[in-house]
């Protein structure tokens, strides 16, 4: 979370971080990868216990404004904060990491995410899902 000059960290504006950050899953999503580095999209639909399709969708989102990237390996895909970040909207995440890691929803999204049995390291829990079609 470095303060780089790339096009992409000054295209991100104040306000189009904060309408980003003013949707409640983007909100969690974003919380729980500033506490946890890197984390699976199965991670996620677990912790915050929503619907593949829309995690997808809001870290598409939040990839298409250089807000978190991803890396895939094999069929799953891990989201990180982006190294672009600019320092101000690390700063935020930073803070609000801080200040709700007790309050609900958040506290329930990182009991959640801390009991999930199948976590990434071998095998996804997303990818064990699957087999049995």
């Amino acid at each position: 979370m470095t303060d780089m000059t790339t096009d992409t960290a000054l295209s991100l504006t104040e306000d189009a971080f904060l309408k980003l950050l003013a949707d409640p899953t983007r909100l969690r999503a974003l919380l729980l990868l500033a506490r946890e580095g890197e984390l699976c999209v199965c991670e996620l639909v677990h912790a915050l216990d929503v619907s593949q399709p829309k995690i997808s969708r809001h870290l598409a989102q939040l990839r298409n404004a250089s807000v978190v990237a991803d890396r895939r390996d094999a069929v799953w895909v891990h989201y990180r904060l982006s190294e672009a970040l600019p320092y101000w909207a690390a700063r935020i995440l930073t803070v609000l990491r801080d200040s709700t890691a007790e309050r609900d929803p958040y506290r329930l999204d990182r009991q959640r995410l801390e009991a999930m049995v199948d976590r990434p390291g071998g095998r996804c829990a997303a990818d064990t899902a699957g087999d049995d079609a």
